[in-house]
């Protein structure tokens, strides 16, 4: 593709999130000439991705990590110089537990979301019971399903390996990062590789290791996550940095967008807010799907009505940092997750100074709790004081804390987390298919085709890679 230099071009960004930012660099390094317009409703760039510094402690407001198996973040860390600042996930320490009848368990070595690549360590877990081993062992003796219509997760691990290894160990760690209800998750959108698995070769169990490393990994697979030395922050500041603050309009909340009634000035879309319009020759529209709906009402109601169909969870974070002593039972990982069947009122519990360098002073431990989701929505009706309460009650019976915290905050993330429930992938061909009808404008983020940041940043320079083509072959 070859630059466009035409200095008219004109691009509006709606959304200043991970997504918003990326879509704009990835313009900046196609069309450097073009002039940018990114509109964020809130008063800063970055979204979710916030780092504070607090009395010596490196606060994550949301993601702490992206991964490293999905290369699409890497790249784009390469990309703007930040390769030096990438750290690992500390070498101790890399276990992950699940709660079970009041105790922490590991998670069985080698299980990676929802396949066991150990068997022997799947017969000695006490996660399950000698019924629960027996029918997860009958797993490779069970019929592949025939037709490639979608099911949701609960379907699909009941059906292969039994009702006790999706309650007690798959629904908890899928919960843990799509905080989504299991009877809806739609398995070809978010764990189509399993879904690949059984189609070839018929069994989770008989289908051969892709790595050593999945058949070591527990869980969560922490060798494959990474982050910024200084935290997510570093991401969005040097995006900021690269794009140049003078593309920026903040507190500008997107209203409508529509076709421009002439093309005098040479505009394809007019992009209004309330104090202000802008006629511009393509949009990337980068904010959550809801938001969006509302943008095409009347361009598109067909589009409008598909995009108001994703739904979106809720969570809340309590951040607590506490001293080290005051945990009365240390935990030699890096979190812990909680299944529904045990009743409790968190989601996950997370020891961000565990995972990452330079994140607690020594002796001092940072705790992040999360709380709410999809099947838990009703917790979040409690005020902030009353989610630092559960927090802590639900921490001094799982790991003995102690007296107060140093400090403990909640962070809430209203509406924050798309839901791929069943059926989703065709939702989301079928706004495709209604986006390519109206050249020069393209939609990005984490509601369509991928959650992390990876594949938000994956989705965001596919759109601008788009609107660069289309404005190319314009220009």
């Amino acid at each position: 593709m070859d630059p466009m230099t035409n200095s008219q071009a004109r691009i509006a960004i709606i959304g200043g999130g991970i997504s918003g930012l990326t879509a704009a660099h990835r313009l900046r390094e196609l069309l450097p000439s073009a002039h940018l317009t990114i509109l964020e409703a809130a008063p800063r760039p970055g979204g979710v991705l916030c780092t504070e510094r607090r009395d010596g402690f490196l606060v994550e407001r949301a993601a702490d990590m992206f991964t490293s198996k999905d290369p699409w973040a890497l790249h784009l860390c390469r990309r703007i110089g930040l390769e030096s600042e990438l750290v690992g996930a500390n070498e101790a320490g890399r276990k992950a537990f699940i709660v079970h009848r009041g105790e922490l368990v590991e998670v069985p070595q080698g299980f990676v979301l929802m396949r066991p690549t150990q068997l022997s360590a799947m017969l000695t877990t006490p996660l399950l019971s000698p019924l629960g081993k027996l029918r997860l062992m009958m797993e490779p003796l069970k019929r592949a399903k025939k037709d490639e219509s979608d099911e949701s997760l609960a379907s699909f691990v009941r059906r292969r390996m039994g009702q006790e290894t999706f309650e007690r160990i798959v629904q908890p760690l899928v919960g843990g990062i799509y905080t989504a209800d299991p009877e809806r998750l739609s398995m070809a959108a978010t764990m189509p590789s399993f879904v690949e698995m059984e189609r070839r070769h018929g069994s989770l169990i008989r289908a051969p290791q892709a790595t050593r490393s999945e058949k070591d990994a527990s869980g969560a697979r922490y060798g494959m996550f990474v982050s910024l030395r200084e935290g997510m922050q570093q991401l969005v500041d040097r995006l900021v940095e690269r794009i140049g603050q003078d593309a920026f309009v903040c507190n500008a909340g997107v209203q409508s967008v529509q076709p421009a009634n002439d093309h005098e000035d040479g505009g394809r879309w007019r992009v209004r807010t309330m104090d202000d319009e802008w006629n511009v020759d393509a949009v990337i529209v980068t904010c959550r799907a809801p938001h969006a709906a509302q943008l095409f009402a009347e361009l598109q109601p067909a589009l409008s009505d598909q995009l108001r169909a994703i739904e979106y969870a809720s969570t809340a974070v309590v951040v607590m940092a506490v001293d080290d002593d005051q945990i009365g039972r240390p935990v030699q990982g890096f979190g812990f997750v909680a299944p529904l069947v045990e009743q409790r009122k968190i989601l996950a519990t997370s020891f961000a100074s565990a995972k990452f360098p330079g994140r607690a002073p020594y002796g001092k431990t940072l705790v992040r709790v999360f709380i709410g989701g999809a099947c838990q929505s009703e917790l979040l009706e409690h005020d902030d004081h009353q989610l630092i309460e559960i927090a802590r009650h639900e921490l001094r019976e799982l790991i003995g804390l102690a007296g107060d915290p140093l400090f403990a905050e909640v962070v809430r993330w209203n509406e924050a987390m798309p839901q791929y429930h069943v059926g989703h992938l065709d939702r989301v061909a079928a706004i495709e298919r209604s986006v390519a009808s109206l050249p020069g404008l393209e939609l990005a983020g984490n509601a369509y085709r991928g959650v992390g940041i990876p594949f938000c940043i994956r989705s965001a320079e596919q759109a601008a890679e788009n609107v660069a083509d289309v404005l190319c072959a314009s220009g």
